[in-house]
């Protein structure tokens, strides 16, 4: 938090702490990503122009991504990091302190704390297992965008977890095996549900990663648009009401995402 900062603004940030707060997409095509999530999803977007760009330095545009207004995502063009897909940027207090944790819990520091001017600071890090993510320590006082997203979903095909890692850096718990099926244990801060650990057969590759939620109005639609597209849909879930509830997908330039019915 930098100096000067408001009590009301450090409460806002302290609210935050321990959940996820933003979502960047590193995409190798910016066009085609905008026009999938548009279709699929709604979202509109909104371009502004950095002159000290957080992944490379130097003058360019930033695309943000919002629905009715609040923009919650980033899309960055893939060529600061060995890596495409989505990032969720969880809440901390201090960036420096829990890049230093995640280092000393077995994870791995991808890119060190870096400054993203008017708005904070993060870091991209690994887990254990291979998963990226990032932290931030916000310098504004915006709440935590709640359109676009809902729960957060861990994906691997054994099912595995780093609960120990995520738990000393965040507060998370998993539920136990013996009270949800162990394909759907929840990821929770406190009472408050944050993310989905998922074993799923159809994750490419034996990846590990973090998959955003993305609302979509109609469930149905969105995934026959997918189908008839870039897309592709490669797994489908339903509820109790046998009904489809979310849809895991791969997007025009080859990020996981799981679409779900709000």
């Amino acid at each position: 938090m930098a100096n000067g900062s408001s009590l009301e603004e450090v409460a806002v940030t302290k609210e935050k702490v321990g959940r996820i707060v933003w979502h960047d997409l590193f995409t190798p095509d910016v066009a085609a990503s905008r026009s999938f999530y548009e279709s699929v999803a709604g979202w509109s977007y909104i371009v502004e122009h950095a002159t000290d760009f957080a992944w490379g330095g130097g003058h360019k545009d930033i695309v943000l991504a919002a629905l009715d207004g609040e923009a919650g995502a980033g899309f960055v063009y893939q060529n600061q990091v060995l890596f495409e897909g989505w990032i969720p940027y969880v809440e901390v207090e201090d960036v420096d302190q829990a890049a230093k944790l995640a280092a000393n819990l077995k994870g791995s520091v991808v890119k060190p704390p870096f400054e993203v001017p008017g708005v904070g600071r993060n870091c991209l890090l690994r887990d254990p297992l291979g998963a990226f993510f990032g932290v931030s320590v916000s310098r504004h006082d915006y709440p935590v965008p709640a359109r676009q997203f809902t729960h957060e979903h861990y994906l691997s095909r054994s099912g595995a977890f780093p609960d120990n890692f995520y738990h000393q850096m965040f507060g998370w718990n998993l539920s136990p095996a013996r009270n949800v099926p162990a394909s759907q244990r929840q990821i929770s801060l406190k009472d408050e549900v944050l993310a989905i650990c998922a074993a799923e057969p159809a994750v490419p590759n034996n990846n590990v990663a973090w998959v955003p939620g993305v609302r979509a109005d109609f469930l149905e639609n969105a995934l026959n648009k997918i189908n008839s597209g870039p897309g592709s849909v490669l797994a489908r879930y339903q509820n109790t009401k046998n009904t489809i509830e979310k849809g895991l997908v791969c997007d025009a330039a080859g990020a996981l995402c799981c679409v779900v019915q709000i």
